[in-house]
């Protein structure tokens, strides 16, 4: 969006130098945006990006939770924004950081003191600020009784109607898959041609009927799309009695009531099979370290003898494997990332045998870049359906995400594997 700027009017304390002051020897250089405070005043680059910090309250929020999390609080809450798009203002901060090789000192107790002597001269200083209300509403949840529930279900707040708005016709929430020789194609083309990719890696052309186990089928594309295309018998898990209602509602209207088999079920109670093929997209990062085991072994189990398996699924090194503080907060607190190499393992140690790998992280940034635009072409549909606070919130979200998957902080593989005969150990096709 686009801001007025203003300019300080003789203000005997200029918030933006006083920021800009304290600010810059915690990074070691300058600051990578012009900076423009409550009171008007301007500190910065003159070309940098504008950031605006809108009142007291955005610092207080960024000193008690230094670091992502408490900008991501004032950024939802409007008291800390950006001129511009959010997404380009991310890229030029990261960029600026690598390239100038900034880095930002350890909070410690005495850095934090000095911020707060700072924070008190202009006004900013006092108890911490309530979570924002989809932050607080996410906490209540996991502190309730029934956070496993709560955890298979985080978008539990938004209605259909906002995923339609964001996704598009698809309804699906995953990387799309984007030919580099369709240069006109949209995002409808992109995830037609990665649900295409999966049926066909899963061996689905090779003949009708074939059984396929969906796990985690979010809004039914995939369910719907193997039915429709490659006549397989379906079966569909989803914890979202909701996203159950619309592919149920789908399904009825396309004629595939003999075909697809949708379940509001845990996937760790399934014991249905064997199927001749299963596919996992992009829920793998959302059943916890402690239970991938288990989610590998069920793949494995439910498949026959030369059958195949799908998993298309996130990935990041480095010691933290979560999303990063501001996605655990507001979005997906069960996410867990890990590298490659540990995933496939976990997956082998189950005993499916790897056929291939497919790198995606460049089509994540197409797709994401589909649902931006979604959601800023129809901004206000978007509020108007799940109010300011959460658009701002998806945001944020898509827009981080980008970054992530632009500079390969994160990952996106599509993982085909097939179940061994036990006889030979081979992992040969039939």
């Amino acid at each position: 969006m686009k801001i007025s700027h203003h300019t300080s009017t003789g203000a005997t304390t200029a918030v933006a130098a006083v920021l800009a002051a304290a600010i810059e020897p915690l990074i070691g250089g300058e600051l990578p945006v012009r900076l423009i405070a409550w009171d008007g005043s301007v500190e910065g680059p003159a070309g940098a990006p504008a950031v605006w910090l809108r009142s007291a309250a955005a610092l207080r929020r960024m000193l008690w939770c230094p670091g992502e999390l408490g900008a991501a609080q004032a950024y939802v809450c409007g008291d800390f924004d950006v001129d511009g798009d959010l997404a380009t203002v991310l890229d030029h901060v990261f960029s600026q950081i690598t390239e100038e090789r900034l880095t930002l000192v350890e909070p410690t107790a005495a850095v934090l003191a000095r911020l707060g002597v700072v924070a008190m001269r202009l006004g900013a200083f006092g108890a911490p600020l309530p979570p924002p209300v989809t932050q607080a509403k996410m906490l209540g949840r996991l502190r309730g009784s029934a956070r496993e529930k709560v955890l298979s279900g985080h978008y539990h707040d938004l209605t259909q109607e906002f995923f339609r708005l964001l996704l598009g016709p698809s309804m699906a929430h995953s990387c799309g898959y984007w030919y580099a020789a369709q240069g006109n194609a949209t995002l409808n083309h992109a995830q037609r041609d990665k649900l295409d990719r999966v049926c066909r890696k899963l061996g689905l052309d090779q003949r009708p009927d074939m059984w396929l186990l969906d796990v985690g089928c979010g809004w039914g594309s995939l369910s719907l799309h193997a039915a429709e295309r490659y006549d397989a018998q379906v079966v569909g898990i989803t914890p979202s009695r909701e996203q159950k209602a619309h592919i149920d509602a789908a399904i009825a209207k396309r004629g595939l009531v003999d075909r697809v088999d949708i379940r509001v079920q845990d996937y760790r109670t399934f014991t249905d099979g064997p199927f001749d093929a299963a596919a996992a997209i992009e829920m793998g990062e959302h059943v916890g370290q402690q239970h991938y085991s288990t989610f590998a072994g069920i793949l494995h189990d439910c498949v026959q003898p030369h059958g195949r398996v799908l998993i298309q699924q996130m990935s990041r090194h480095g010691s933290h494997r979560g999303g990063g503080p501001f996605i655990e907060a507001f979005i997906a607190p069960d996410i867990h990332m890990r590298p490659l190499g540990e995933t496939i393992g976990l997956l082998e140690d189950a005993g499916l045998a790897t056929i291939s790998v497919e790198a995606m992280s460049s089509h994540y940034v197409h797709t994401i870049d589909a649902w931006i635009d979604n959601l800023e072409n129809n901004w206000d549909s978007a509020v108007a359906m799940v109010g300011a606070e959460t658009a701002r919130v998806w945001r944020l979200y898509l827009a981080g995400a980008r970054l992530g998957f632009a500079h390969r902080r994160v990952g996106v593989d599509q993982i085909l594997l097939s179940r061994p005969a036990a006889a030979t150990g081979g992992d040969a096709w039939r």
